[in-house]
């Protein structure tokens, strides 16, 4: 297979690899994303607990403690835990999908259906409008059901990534 890496990266790549792009880039912004989220529950938005999957495995393999809160369930922070965890992945949420909008502009999509400043406000109305889905989704599953808030965050981030592909794919850019 003769790979033309300059095609590939174009706008005229086909969809194929409009779609392996998207990919990769969705997994960059969403570590961008997730790396601000977890700065954030380590430190000023503590959300995570000492049962939490991140926290077992940095113990366990990398013998490192990450910080956490303790609770007995009844603390008035806990009660909000999936506020805060929402809070942080709403930070981290705006600076990913700054990252993607350009990403997205510069190597997978074909900008100018609309002027920039509107194509950036749909863009950034369409991922407000995933988010929103996957953060009430996290939300349930964190406050509702009682799962650990790593899981969750998993699950916002499939959402998320499936809403945004179809509506920036067909109703944001062009092809």
């Amino acid at each position: 297979m003769n790979l033309d890496v300059k095609r590939i990266l174009s706008h005229d790549c086909g969809p194929f690899w409009q779609f392996v792009k998207y990919g990769v880039i969705g997994v960059l912004s969403t570590g961008v994303q997730t790396g601000i989220f977890y700065l954030l529950a380590f430190t000023c938005l503590k959300c995570l607990t000492p049962d939490d999957l991140v926290i077992t495995l940095a113990k366990k393999f990398l013998s490192v403690d990450l910080p956490s809160v303790s609770f007995t369930g009844q603390e008035a922070w806990y009660a909000s835990r999936g506020t805060i965890a929402a809070a942080a992945t709403a930070v981290g949420f705006v600076v990913a999908n700054v990252f993607c909008w350009l990403m997205n502009r510069w190597f997978v999509f074909k900008p100018g259906k609309f002027k920039w400043y509107a194509e950036f406000g749909m863009f950034f109305g369409a991922a407000t409008l995933a988010t929103v889905i996957a953060l009430g989704a996290m939300k349930l599953l964190i406050d509702g059901f009682g799962l650990m808030t790593t899981l969750a965050v998993v699950v916002e981030v499939v959402v998320s990534f499936l809403v945004n592909f179809f509506v920036r794919k067909f109703f944001i850019f062009r092809g």
